[in-house]
């Protein structure tokens, strides 16, 4: 006797759920998602055939050029204001909640700290690298080689952020990362003005640091 056949019926799927999921998670992505800002001080960074990466949090940036000119970037919000309170306790200068919440959003800057405030008076359009004069900095441990002063500050704010953050999800507080610092120089800037930079961080024992450099192609 023979096989009867059994006629196949013709499969469809209904894509409109999926296609309401999908338009939902790219609405949900488009707004929450954190614009990147340009950097205030645009620089053109050596070659290089290294392909390490930087880590996306817990980092501090120098960038050097125009002419010497010094600018400084910290990843997290957080450690900014820490550290500039901690930079307003050293050098004797107040800011007010609103410049504190300023400063969190400020990506990098390069003035001193005298002329904070009117950096975080001005608005976008006014914080050029043409009007910032750059961060001080010189060979020794002064209150004048302000640059040494955030350094180090930023990085003791980052160990206390970090610290805290371990305690509260119950881990070892002394297992943290310390914060990466990184030198973003200009490939046309003179071995002096890197050489203070350089000095600057032996100085704070800080003997491990990184270089931004721009791939080279093959």
């Amino acid at each position: 006797m023979g096989k009867a056949k059994v006629k196949r019926a013709s499969t469809s799927i209904d894509m409109t759920a999926m296609c309401d999921v999908s338009f939902l998670l790219l609405t949900f992505f488009v707004l929450t998602a954190t614009a990147r800002q340009p950097e205030t001080l645009t620089v053109d960074t050596a070659p290089s055939y290294s392909q390490a990466k930087l880590p996306d949090g817990n980092l501090a940036i120098i960038t050097v050029g125009d002419e010497g000119k010094v600018f400084f970037k910290m990843s997290d919000p957080n450690v900014r204001v820490e550290t500039l309170q901690r930079m307003a306790s050293k050098y004797g200068m107040e800011f007010s909640p609103e410049e504190y919440a300023k400063f969190k959003g400020l990506e990098d800057f390069g003035v001193s700290i005298k002329a904070m405030k009117t950096l975080l008076a001005a608005n976008d359009s006014e914080r050029t690298a043409e009007k910032q004069r750059g961060i001080p900095v010189d060979s020794t441990q002064n209150l004048t080689n302000e640059l040494f002063s955030w350094v180090k500050e930023a990085r003791v704010a980052s160990a206390n952020i970090l610290r805290n953050k371990a305690m509260e999800d119950g881990k070892d507080p002394d297992d943290i990362e310390l914060m990466t610092v990184a030198i973003k120089a200009d490939a046309d800037e003179k071995f002096p003005s890197l050489n203070l930079i350089i000095e600057t961080l032996r100085n704070q024992k800080q003997n491990k640091f990184s270089f931004v450099t721009g791939l080279k192609a093959d």
